[in-house]
């Protein structure tokens, strides 16, 4: 059950040889043209400016490369080349430290002249890269958000919440430090002469933040055609938890997983039943998944009993087809096996029928059009089989059914590319929670009895197919024709209400409800309201919240065009992940949903949410019974429930009934909850004048603050406001809430400038002593804020009290500077008088034990003030 260790020391020895041989060689200049821009030989004469990107706002944390490649594949501390956080190898839910990747990566195949080849981003024991980026500016990864980042470039290109934007060729042969070579022609790699731009998209809301969508774009960059163009990945899950060995609350991957990576099963799945509102359709989803064949289940939960898979998310075209195919690596031939159909039975090089040697192997299971049955059913093909192969070795065909360490290969084409020529294919890399449901499925329904029909039973297909179809929503919006020609895209009519004529329901109320787009890319996403503007200020032992929410009150829905805002929640938490976060106070509009009886519901008659929330007084003047309903001020809609429905005297056949819609928390007046900064600001009615506006520039009808009281001055806090919306029942939309964790606010309840005075109190350091056997971690002194962070960079010192500009220096006794910190921070900063060292040395080296002796010197009024540090490590 651990994960090879063979593969992890094998693709690290190499990478290590190739690093050193790298760092051994010289780098050719940049080549530029007489305009300055990047020329056509520059690529094969500059380094590759290799780089991962780490997608990490929704539930999925997912690595992407400028290569071509996802996840790391080895045990290698390798991280994000801008932010410098340790990257995820599909870490699901994000936090949990259970990873459902090992790596994967691109392949394209394609035929020029009579020869075969196939550029890889990867493979399974080879670091080689076939595909590199420009060298440095030109091949970065370009990084856009449509929220606040202080890493933002161009937002408003934007698409997603975060962009990452790669573009890479596999023409870099000369000096490649990462070769490869074909084991089946026996020859270096040889490319096919293409660009591929990777562009990925992110979304942190409530029903996208299990996707990430990634759409590729394939030019023909050399002068010959390319026949039979295939596109595709190739996946090695290893599906594995590790082990939270220096923190039980945050993330982390230590070199050494407890348990994972041969017990893997996959499959595919092409379409499935889906249902909205009532609504029943067969979703076409041409989606691979991969599972931990048990769930690694554990003191009542599944350890990784999530699912994650690859859909594609636009309709074939043209001749194109699917192909799927797994296959088991082994030394010996006979165990080395995948599904093959005795049609196009391909003995292998390696004697085998699994793993594919070279380009010709490659494009083989790139292009022959096989969809290979699901691994659970390998015991169930006999040697009598009239399609697929039989595998001799019935003990390993067992254990396959069981689970293995298992890979697969997942293309689309054919396409053919004249010189110059692109084209363009989406996919999404999908997560689904909750997906085993019976603790012993493997026991019982695959090892002590063969029924891998039953297995398939309690597996939970709903939620993994309900996100794949909302990436498939978010590429292509259903019911927008894009491109003007009239066609909007696939759909079906639901009926919502009916009456009983003539002794037969006759629909009263009915609609067209679209399932699939008109087959261009919108990337357009519901979104929440814009999140407030929000400032922390310290108070002594508590945290005065502040914010103003003009954008979050003001901006409509891109797709209902209507302003759906509905309140704010506050949130404070002891680290910054999101499931930390404690929900303090809320804000919320008075309103109530409409539950309506619909007697056409799947799978039985009930009621459903049909409208968006209600307010009171629209409720009163349409169903109070008063002569004047609209003055009624006694009718409450919560007279009325599901067993007591409100019936309508004009429609005795529609019943409805109503509950509150979320909190209906509006009071901005009650002691301890949030209340208005100006609450005598008139509404912002134009003409404005500046007593409309606060000393920041926002209006003052939109300023909200509340304060969180009974907080330890010594350790950090995170702090949020979000907006959220009232949701959107005809596109199944729950509300939608703006990240809890994006524009958290890190602050200390150590005391406003006016609660400290003029001059600061003394600067004081803690914990001192720093013992390694204490729990700083569960006292909250460190481990609090980085996802993905290298142990050896867990530890903190903290100083406070500090000037907001000054110098913090540490020193041996001998007399060494050990480290030197610059501390320049706005008064504003709810950490203006607080910073931490990692006891980590100038030279990137933790310290040893022993007694130091630290400095602070404030640089506007030159006063040093002295201390003394003891560490037993």
């Amino acid at each position: 059950m651990t994960r090879s260790l063979s593969k992890s020391l094998r693709v690290t020895i190499v990478a290590l040889c190739l690093s050193a041989l790298t760092a051994a060689g010289t780098l050719a200049r940049s080549a530029m043209d007489s305009t300055g821009n990047r020329s056509a030989n520059a690529a094969s004469m500059a380094f590759p400016a290799y780089c991962l990107a780490a997608h990490n706002i929704g539930r999925i944390g997912f690595t992407v490369s400028n290569w071509g490649q996802f996840g790391t594949g080895a045990d290698l501390p390798w991280t994000d080349c801008v932010t410098g956080d340790r990257v995820p190898d599909a870490e699901y839910p994000l936090g949990s430290g259970t990873l459902y990747l090992f790596k994967g990566g691109v392949w394209v195949g394609g035929v020029v002249g009579g020869d075969t080849l196939v550029s890889t981003a990867t493979d399974r024991f080879s670091s080689s890269r076939e595909f590199a980026p420009d060298a440095s500016p030109w091949g970065d990864i370009v990084r856009r958000t449509r929220v606040f980042d202080p890493l933002n470039t161009e937002p408003s290109d934007a698409i997603s919440e975060q962009d990452f934007i790669a573009t890479f060729t596999d023409t870099y042969v000369l000096n490649n430090p990462y070769p490869s070579f074909d084991g089946y022609d026996g020859r270096e790699h040889k490319p096919l002469g293409i660009e591929v731009t990777q562009s990925s998209y992110m979304w942190s809301f409530g029903y996208a933040d299990d996707f990430i969508i990634i759409e590729y774009k394939i030019r023909n960059i050399g002068t010959q055609l390319l026949k039979g163009v295939f596109f595709g990945f190739y996946m090695d899950p290893d599906i594995a938890v590790y082990s939270p060995t220096f923190s039980p609350i945050i993330s982390d991957r230590p070199s050494k997983p407890i348990e994972g990576g041969d017990d893997d099963i996959t499959g595919y799945l092409h379409s499935y039943p889906n249902e909205q509102g009532g609504c029943l359709w067969e979703d076409t989803v041409r989606m691979t998944w991969a599972i931990d064949a048990d769930g690694d289940y554990n003191s009542g939960n599944f350890t990784v009993g999530n699912v994650t898979g690859i859909r594609l998310l636009r309709d074939l075209v043209s001749n194109e087809y699917v192909t799927y195919n797994w296959y088991i690596q082994d030394s010996y031939a006979s165990d080395d096996f995948g599904p093959q159909m005795r049609q196009n039975l391909r003995k292998l090089i390696s004697g085998g029928l699994g793993s594919p040697t070279g380009d010709r192997e490659r494009y083989f299971l790139m292009s022959n059009g096989e969809i290979d049955y699901d691994q659970i059913f390998q015991f169930d093909i006999s040697s009598t089989d009239p399609d697929w192969i039989y595998m001799s070795n019935r003990r390993k065909a067992f254990e396959i059914s069981q689970g293995a360490d298992i890979n697969y290969v997942f293309a689309v084409g054919p396409q053919y590319l004249p010189p110059g020529a692109s084209y363009t294919i989406p996919f999404a890399f999908v997560g689904g929670e909750g997906f085993h449901t019976y603790s012993r499925n493997v026991t019982w329904n695959l090892r002590n009895a063969y029924r891998p029909e039953r297995y398939l039973t309690f597996l939970d297909f709903p939620e993994f197919v309900r996100n794949a179809t909302w990436a498939s929503w978010v590429y292509d919006n259903p019911g927008v024709d894009t491109d003007g020609d009239g066609y909007a895209g696939k759909y079906t009519v639901c009926v919502y209400d009916s009456s009983f004529v003539n002794g037969e329901w006759v629909p009263t109320y009915s609609d067209t409800f679209y399932y699939q787009g008109d087959g261009e890319p919108d990337y357009r996403a519901a979104a929440p309201p814009p999140a407030p503007v929000v400032w922390v200020e310290q108070a002594l032992g508590g945290l005065k919240v502040r914010w103003n929410g003009q954008e979050s009150e003001t901006s409509t829905d891109i797709f209902s065009g209507i302003n759906d805002f509905e309140g704010y929640h506050v949130y404070f938490a002891r680290d910054n992940r999101d499931a930390s976060f404690s929900l303090v106070s809320t804000y919320d509009i008075n309103n109530y949903d409409k539950y309506v009886f619909n007697i056409r519901k799947q799978p039985e008659p009930g009621f459903e949410l049909r409208d968006h929330p209600f307010t009171l007084d629209s409720l009163r003047c349409l169903y109070a019974p008063a002569d004047d309903p609209c003055t009624d001020s006694v009718w409450d809609p919560l007279w009325y429930s599901a067993v007591a429905p409100y019936i309508h005297p004009d429609f005795p056949d529609s019943a409805f009934y109503f509950v509150k819609h979320e909190y209906n928390a509006s009071s901005l007046t009650a002691a301890g909850g949030i209340r208005k900064v100006y609450p005598d600001a008139r509404e912002p009615i134009p003409p404005l004048t500046d007593e409309d506006y606060t000393p920041d520039g926002y209006l003052k009808h939109y300023e909200y603050e509340y304060t969180i009281n009974k907080l330890l001055p010594t350790v950090p806090y995170f702090v949020t406001v979000t907006a959220f919306d009232f949701g959107s029942p005809a596109a199944g939309l729950k509300p939608l809430e703006t990240s809890r964790t994006l524009r958290a606010i890190e602050a200390y309840a150590a005391g406003s400038e006016n609660q400290l005075g003029e001059e600061l109190p003394d600067v004081y350091i803690y914990p001192n002593p720093y013992r390694i056997d204490d729990d700083y971690i569960g006292k909250g002194y460190e481990g609090r804020n980085p996802r993905f962070f290298i142990p050896d960079r867990l530890r903190r010192i903290h100083f406070e009290n500090l000037p907001p500009n000054c110098t913090i220096k540490i020193f041996s006794l001998d007399g060494d500077l050990i480290r030197k910190l610059d501390h320049n921070k706005a008064p504003s900063d709810p950490t203006v008088h607080h910073n931490t060292w990692d006891l980590i040395s100038r030279n990137t080296q933790m310290i040893v034990s022993g007694i130091y002796i630290w400095t602070v010197e404030d640089h506007d009024s030159g006063r040093v003030q002295m201390g003394k540090l003891v560490v037993i490590l």
